[in-house]
C-alpha cells in the first residue's frame, strides 16, 4: 500500500480516480464557471453594444456620457479588486459569487430605468463594486482544483469567455437590433414600446440572475462537499493538489537530486521535504481545512502579497498590455463603425462585424495556453502573444484610413493577440504562489490591471472617431511595446533569482535544506539587493508593528524555484 493512501486504494487506483476527477471537473465545474464569467463579461461590456443601438441618443445624453460611465466603472472596479478578493476568500466562492452576481444582474436590468447621466454613472459604479471580487475569487477557486500544468488550459477556457462574450454579445445584439429596429421601436410589442437596447439589458440581466441562483446549489465549498464526486474521488481530489514531493520518500537522499524546471513538481531543491505542510510551531489555517477549501486568509497572506515586488512589476506590465482587450471589450462596435467608412451600416450589421475579431482572439488564446501547458512555460507565450498584438497595432496605424477592409483585418489580428498576456500572467502567479490565501490577495491586486479600462475610456473618446481612432491606436502601440520589454526583463530577473537561490542552498547541508523547506526560518539571512530592499522599505519593522512573523512561506522560501 502506498504511503498516505487508504487500504482499499493503491497507486493505480489513485491514478485512475485522478483522471476521473479531472474529467468530472472539466464537464461539470469548469463549464459552469465559464458560464459565470461569460455573463460577467457581458454585463461589464454591454453598454458598448447598447450604444451602437442609440442608447445615449434615446436618453438625450451627450455621447461622452458613455466614456464617463466607463471611466467611473473601471476606476471603482479597480479600486475594489483587492477588497473584493479578500471578501471572496473570506466568505468562500460558493456563497460570495452567486450573491453578488444576483445583485449585479438586477442592476443590469435596471438600465432600462436610466434617465440621466448621473443615474447611468451610479448604476455602473454599483455594478463595478459588485463585480470587483468576481475574477480573482473565481480564478483562485479554480486553481484549487487543478494541478499546475492542468491549470493553464482550463484558465484559457475560463478567460476565453471574455472574448466569447464579445462574440455572443455581438450576436445577441444583432438578433435584438434586427428584431427591434431603431427606426420603429414598437414593431412587435406595441403597448410596451420597448427599445432595442432595453430588451438587450433585460435579457442579459435576467439571465445573470437565473444562473446566479443555480450557482448557490451547483458550486461546492471544497472537494469534501462536491455533489458530483464519490467518497474516494473526494479523497483523491484533495490529495492530488499538494506538490508530489510530499508523497515521495520522506527521508533525505544521500545525494541531493539536481533540479530541473521541466519537472512539474521540481519547484523545490529538496523533493523529500514536507514543504507545504505548516510548521508544528505555528499551525496555519491550512492545517485544519481541506486543500480545496474556498475560504481562509491570514495577516501573513496579506502582508506577503503586498510586500512582493513581483506582484507590482507584473501589475504594471499587465495594465499596459491589457489596454487593447479592455478597450475593445466595450468600444469595438464603435471603433468598427469609425473605421468602416460607411454611414449606412446599421446597429445590427456593426454588431455582426464584432464577432470575427473576438472569435480570433479566443482561438489564439486557446492555442497559446495549450502550448504553454504542453511545454510548461508561461512567459515566452506571453511575449509571442504581445508580438501578434504589436503586429496588428502597427498595421492598423500604418494602413491608410481609406483602406477599410485591410484595417478591419489588421484589427482582427490585433484582437488575436490581445487576450494572451493577462490570463498567462495570472497562470504564472497562480503556479508560483503555493499559499491559497496569498494567491487570492495577489490575484486581487493583479486585478488592478483593469486600470487599462480607465485609460482606454479616455483614449477611445468620440472626438477621435472621425479619423478612425488613429491617435488612440498610436498611444496603445507605445504602451504594448513597453509591456513587451517589461515582460522580457521580468523573465531575466526570475532566471537571475533562481540562480541566486540555487547558489545559496548549494552551500547548505541536508539538514539546513530540510529546515528551510519545512519551516522557512533558516539561520541563513538574505544578502545582497533583497536584504538592502528590505532595510530600505523597513519591512521587518512593519512586520513587528502588524504582528506578522518573519517565517518565509511558499515562494519566499529559498528552497523554492520559480517556473518560467
Amino acid at each position: 500500500m502506498e504511503r498516505g493512501l487508504p487500504r482499499h486504494l493503491d497507486a493505480d487506483d489513485f491514478a485512475r480516480l485522478s483522471k476521473r476527477v479531472v474529467r468530472k471537473l472539466d464537464l461539470l465545474l469548469l463549464p459552469f464557471l465559464c458560464l459565470l464569467f461569460l455573463l460577467n463579461s457581458l454585463d461589464k461590456s454591454n453598454v458598448g453594444n447598447a450604444e451602437s443601438g442609440h442608447f445615449t441618443e434615446d436618453l438625450g445624453l451627450p455621447k461622452s456620457a458613455l466614456n464617463v460611465s466607463v471611466a467611473w466603472f473601471f476606476a471603482v472596479f479597480v479600486s475594489c479588486q483587492p477588497i473584493g478578493a479578500y471578501f471572496g476568500r473570506k466568505y468562500g466562492m460558493a456563497r460570495y459569487v452567486p450573491a453578488v452576481m444576483s445583485l449585479w444582474g438586477v442592476c443590469t436590468a435596471l438600465h432600462i430605468a436610466v434617465q440621466s447621466q448621473t443615474q447611468l454613472v451610479a448604476l455602473r459604479v454599483l455594478i463595478a463594486a459588485l463585480e470587483s471580487g468576481f475574477y480573482p475569487t473565481t480564478v483562485s477557486y479554480l486553481s484549487l482544483w487543478y494541478t499546475r500544468y492542468e491549470f493553464g488550459k482550463r484558465l484559457a477556457f475560463f478567460y476565453g469567455q471574455a472574448a466569447l462574450a464579445g462574440c455572443f454579445g455581438g450576436l445577441l445584439s444583432w438578433a435584438v437590433f434586427s428584431y427591434f429596429p431603431h427606426e420603429d421601436p414598437t414593431p412587435h410589442v406595441a403597448a410596451a414600446r420597448w427599445r432595442s437596447w432595453e430588451v438587450l439589458f433585460l435579457i442579459e440581466g435576467c439571465l445573470t440572475i437565473l444562473v446566479a441562483f443555480v450557482g448557490f446549489f451547483w458550486l461546492p465549498h471544497s472537494a469534501n462537499t462536491a455533489w458530483f464526486l464519490t467518497t474516494d474521488e473526494r479523497f483523491v481530489a484533495e490529495e492530488r493538489i499538494p506538490d508530489i514531493q510530499e508523497r515521495r520518500a520522506s527521508n533525505v537522499s544521500e545525494s541531493r537530486p539536481s533540479l530541473t524546471l521541466e519537472d512539474e513538481e521540481a519547484d523545490y531543491l529538496l523533493p523529500g521535504a514536507e514543504i507545504t505542510r505548516p510548521s508544528p510551531r505555528r499551525a496555519s489555517h491550512a492545517s485544519v481545512t481541506p486543500v480545496t477549501a474556498d475560504s481562509g486568509v491570514s495577516r501573513e497572506d496579506i502582508f506577503s502579497a503586498i510586500a512582493d515586488w513581483k506582484v507590482w512589476y507584473l501589475l504594471f506590465c499587465n495594465i499596459l498590455s491589457a489596454i487593447p482587450a479592455t478597450a475593445f471589450a466595450v468600444f469595438l462596435p464603435l471603433v468598427i463603425k469609425g473605421i468602416a467608412g460607411r454611414d449606412d451600416l446599421g446597429p445590427a450589421a456593426i454588431n455582426l462585424l464584432v464577432i470575427p475579431p473576438f472569435l480570433a482572439g479566443a482561438v489564439i488564446l486557446w492555442i497559446f495556453t495549450w502550448w504553454s501547458d504542453k511545454h510548461r512555460i508561461r512567459l515566452i507565450p506571453i511575449l509571442y502573444g504581445l508580438g501578434i498584438l504589436l503586429g496588428g497595432l502597427a498595421a492598423t496605424v500604418a494602413l491608410p484610413t481609406h483602406a477599410y477592409k485591410l484595417r478591419y483585418f489588421a484589427l482582427t489580428v490585433l484582437l488575436s493577440g490581445s487576450f494572451v498576456a493577462s490570463p498567462l500572467t495570472v497562470t504564472w502567479l497562480s503556479n508560483n504562489i503555493p499559499e491559497p490565501g496569498k494567491r487570492a490577495i495577489v490575484l486581487g491586486i493583479n486585478g488592478w490591471g483593469n486600470l487599462a479600462g480607465v485609460i482606454s475610456s479616455m483614449l477611445f473618446a468620440p472626438k477621435y472617431a472621425n479619423d478612425g481612432y488613429i491617435v488612440p491606436f498610436y498611444v496603445t502601440l507605445v504602451c504594448v511595446l513597453t509591456a513587451f520589454v517589461g515582460y522580457l526583463a521580468f523573465r531575466a530577473l526570475i532566471v537571475a533569482e533562481n540562480g541566486r537561490r540555487t547558489r545559496i542552498v548549494a552551500e547548505w547541508n541536508d539538514e539546513e535544506v530540510r529546515h528551510e523547506a519545512m519551516f522557512g526560518d533558516s539561520a541563513v539571512e538574505e544578502k545582497g539587493f533583497w536584504a538592502f530592499f528590505t532595510r530600505i522599505c523597513r519591512l521587518n519593522n512593519l512586520r513587528e508593528w502588524l504582528g506578522v512573523d518573519r517565517l518565509r512561506r511558499g515562494d519566499e522560501k529559498l528552497t523554492f524555484l520559480y517556473s518560467l
